[in-house]
């Protein structure tokens, strides 16, 4: 199973949850993948894989938890922000980034900040904006060694 393409899709989830609303159910349900993807019976195979399975199941335990814990998940982010910045002034490509990513730091038992830390930085490099990766890179930091330190 690859982790980084569940996060990918998490964090893609948690963009369309965050600008269009879309609600949990229709995210979890992932038919919005499946029109991104160009779904065809070629490729249905694969995208119906176990592998895939694994994914969309990793996937959905970081989205859903992410929006159940939101509320928690964006005054970590806020609190850990410098003082000339504000969650309204993030790119939300990068908020959604940071949204996953701080779920898993905080809520899952098994996750190795300096992994999603890492997994994180190379999906703003593939997806951000030029330098979201820093800025993602500076805001985890400062957060995982602040849970490391409880």
């Amino acid at each position: 199973m690859s982790r980084r393409k569940a996060r990918i899709i998490a964090f893609q989830a948690l963009y369309s949850w965050d600008v269009s609303k879309s609600s949990l159910e229709d995210l979890l349900t992932f038919t919005w993948l499946q029109k991104d993807s160009a779904l065809s019976k070629e490729n249905e195979e694969e995208v119906l894989s176990d592998n895939a399975k694994e994914e969309r199941t990793f996937a959905s335990l970081i989205i859903a938890g992410t929006i159940e814990h939101i509320s928690e998940v964006d005054k970590l982010i806020e609190s850990h922000l410098s003082d000339s910045w504000s969650m309204d002034r993030i790119n939300k490509v990068t908020l959604a980034i940071l949204r996953t990513s701080v779920y898993e730091m905080k809520f899952q038992a098994d996750a190795k900040p300096f992994v999603v830390i890492d997994e994180a930085v190379n999906i703003a490099k593939d997806y951000g904006t030029d330098d979201s990766f820093k800025f993602i890179n500076a805001v985890l930091d400062k957060i995982g060694r602040d849970e490391s330190k409880k």
